[in-house]
């Protein structure tokens, strides 16, 4: 579906307009006879026809083309409110910038950041939101540092979580070591066979030496 033409300011050419939905261009492609069409109303149509829906001649998906550039440029240009106007936002941009305002609209709707929560607000209140939403997370005000939810404060337990923590604190300090070793053993074994090899080495040169010095005498 196009963009609904009461949002634009001033005059739209009708050249600009879907023939289907009869709102203003959105994501528009092209046939052959040249008329446009947004492209979810175009793809659509052809599910169930095989022309164009303006002057029945024949028309497929491999037939549509992007809009002419001239057209683009003037369709970029239009300048419409933003869809949360009714919400109090009293923006007004061009259709080529509307898509980015109102991903930021401080006056759209976005969910509760908080796991589990189902509330949506405006982005503007979200903040109020999230200190009062009974989802959110905060340190155990007993002090031990551990993260809980509201409804858990009850429930909490700090010796258990802080035994908990230290118990796993140890684990990951025994892996650790115990990687640190392997690796150390080995860089070692690594080493030595290196030196093994050197010391191979060195005593073939001493008998190469021997034998030339036994032969040269």
């Amino acid at each position: 579906m196009g963009y609904d033409i009461e949002r634009f300011v001033g005059y739209v050419n009708e050249g600009l307009l879907c023939c289907i939905c009869q709102g203003v261009l959105k994501d528009p492609l092209q046939a052959p006879c040249e008329h446009a069409f947004c492209a979810s109303c175009i793809h659509g149509w052809l599910v169930y026809h095989s022309n164009c829906p303006e002057d029945r001649q024949t028309l497929n998906m491999s037939m549509l083309r992007p809009l002419y550039r001239y057209m683009r440029n003037d369709l970029n240009r239009l300048q419409l409110h933003c869809r949360n106007g009714e919400r109090g936002c009293e923006m007004v941009c061009s259709l080529e910038s509307v898509e980015q305002h109102e991903r930021e609209c401080e006056y759209g709707w976005i969910s509760c950041t908080n796991t589990g929560c189902p509330v949506q607000v405006e982005r503007r209140n979200l903040s109020g939101h999230l200190a009062a939403c009974e989802l959110r997370s905060q340190e155990c005000p007993k002090g031990c540092g551990y993260t809980v939810f509201n409804s858990e404060d009850m429930q909490h337990n700090c010796i258990a979580e802080l035994r908990s923590e230290l118990v796993m604190l140890r684990v990951e300090m025994v892996y650790r070591m115990e990687k640190a070793a392997r690796e150390m053993s080995s860089r070692l074994d690594s080493h030595r066979q290196h030196m093994v090899q050197k010391e191979s080495l060195l005593q073939n040169e001493v008998v190469e030496l021997k034998v030339l010095h036994s032969s040269s005498t």
